[in-house]
């Protein structure tokens, strides 16, 4: 059945119902009546079940955590599963992240590619097949869901109320198809600071980043500095730069001095596509605090064990397996003051690896330091084989459409909603090359791009649906 048509006449719909869903700000905020997760997220929820209602579709409020839109009958279902939310937006942004701006060819905004755009793509993909009056043997339903970048409460709190799809793809990735998900670790490391500092300079404070599985972009400290010193610390920062190329700078305030530190925002999982502005910063701090007091051992053990690796392998979790590749590391969010440190860190291990793994080897390299571990969530890895029946189909569907016989189905560091259920798997929407802006400044989704993931969906959930 060829869909095309009908995709190419709604495209101007697509456009517009992408930029608008993209202007609704769906950050998780403070939980209110009938919106768990916020103002922003609900907006985004009823925005989505109007627009399939507005379809034809038959759709579901589930208590505001999560909704659904269906097509069709049958007893068995074929799920999309999509997320409404995003993280924040961050700085240096050159176009306005929830304006929706088009230029050339691009539609900019936070949630472009992850996940608005694809969801808005596999809603006109629903609305074609829809239109085309083609018979269907399964139902299709589209699952919206409202904190997968901040928790899963939605989509946990949807599926002890409504029964799982039999099958499902998410379009929260990449193509051809992810077979497999390393697993997602989020922890806190903590320390109280008994030793006091009284240092000639002396860490005030240390704030960066936003969330754990994003690189953070900026971080600054506060420094009491000695005016005997203050010479030293701007020399030091000076050759720091020339010698590292990162972006760092003072502002000198008197007895204070604020240390900035200015980075590269990524996905937690692709940490090396980034610059942390929180390591760039402690690795300059460690050149100008000196003294024993437990701040300062802090900033020497960070710059020990984490400095600016990502795998890991310096505080004893360095894994790799040959299905999934290394562990990846990622310092998200530091808080210190004078009193105590928090660190909040992701990780994705090795799909062949166990969370008790990753934990043992860190404890290890901890050992005597004073410093807690605190775990705050845990995915586990998922797998399924290349020879499944839904991996088939959809490699299948992929190949056909875009004439790409060569790609293989993947392993990704990134967590999907492919893991809330049995037999689902991440299914785009980037292709193979293709940049990869999700969590980073200035994300977009190219509309050719839009256009040709809403045939390719259309097409993949005919064929799971026939």
């Amino acid at each position: 059945m060829n869909f095309e048509k009908i995709i190419d006449s709604y495209k101007d719909d697509i456009i517009k119902s992408t930029q608008e869903l993209i202007r609704i700000k769906s950050v998780e905020g403070e939980p209110k009546p009938g919106m768990p997760f916020g103002e922003g997220p609900n907006e985004a929820l009823e925005y989505a079940l109007r627009l399939a209602e507005s379809m034809g579709f038959e759709t579901l409020n589930v208590d505001g955590y999560a909704g659904h839109a269906d097509l069709g009958e049958g007893e068995e279902v074929v799920g999309v599963l999509v997320h409404l939310d995003v993280v924040p937006e961050g700085d240096g942004w050159t176009y306005p992240p929830y304006v929706a701006e088009i230029h050339d060819g691009k539609i900019y905004g936070r949630g472009a590619i992850d996940d608005k755009g694809p969801t808005i793509a596999s809603l006109y993909a629903m609305k074609a097949i829809k239109e085309s009056g083609v018979k269907l043997n399964k139902k299709i339903r589209i699952i919206f869901g409202t904190n997968e970048e901040s928790g899963w409460g939605g989509i946990n709190y949807y599926l002890k109320k409504v029964k799982a799809p039999n099958l499902a793809f998410t379009p929260d990735a990449d193509f051809p198809v992810i077979h497999g998900e390393m697993g997602i670790l989020i922890f806190n490391i903590e320390k109280k600071f008994e030793r006091k500092c009284n240092c000639a300079v002396k860490i005030n404070y240390i704030k960066g980043g936003n969330r754990p599985n994003m690189v953070p972009d900026y971080c600054e400290a506060l420094l009491e500095v000695a005016d005997e010193k203050k010479e030293f610390v701007k020399e030091k920062l000076d050759k720091f730069v020339e010698k590292t190329g990162y972006k760092l700078s003072l502002d000198d305030r008197g007895k204070h001095v604020i240390i900035k530190s200015y980075g590269i925002s990524a996905h937690g999982s692709t940490p090396q596509a980034g610059k942390n502005a929180i390591s760039q910063l402690i690795a300059f701090l460690g050149e100008v605090v000196e003294c024993d007091c437990d701040a300062s051992e802090f900033v020497k053990l960070y710059n020990r064990k984490i400095g600016m690796e990502y795998n890991g392998q310096s505080i004893g979790c360095g894994f790799e397996d040959s299905v999934s590749g290394k562990l990846v590391f990622n310092v998200g969010v530091i808080d210190m003051n004078e009193e105590e440190v928090k660190v909040s860190v992701n990780i994705r291990y090795p799909i062949k690896y166990k969370r008790e793994d990753i934990y043992n080897g860190m404890e290890e390299e901890l050992k005597g330091t004073g410093v807690r571990i605190v775990h705050i969530e845990h995915l586990p890895p998922i797998y399924i084989p290349s020879e499944d029946t839904l991996v088939q189909k959809l490699m299948s569907v992929y190949r056909e459409f875009t004439g790409d016989y060569d790609s293989k189905p993947i392993t990704i560091g990134g967590g999907t909603y492919a893991r809330a259920m049995k037999n689902a798997v991440a299914f785009g929407p980037l292709f193979p090359g293709q940049e990869e802006l999700a969590h980073q400044k200035d994300e977009y989704i190219a509309v050719d791009d839009l256009i040709k993931i809403t045939k390719l969906y259309a097409k993949a959930l005919y064929e799971l649906a026939r």
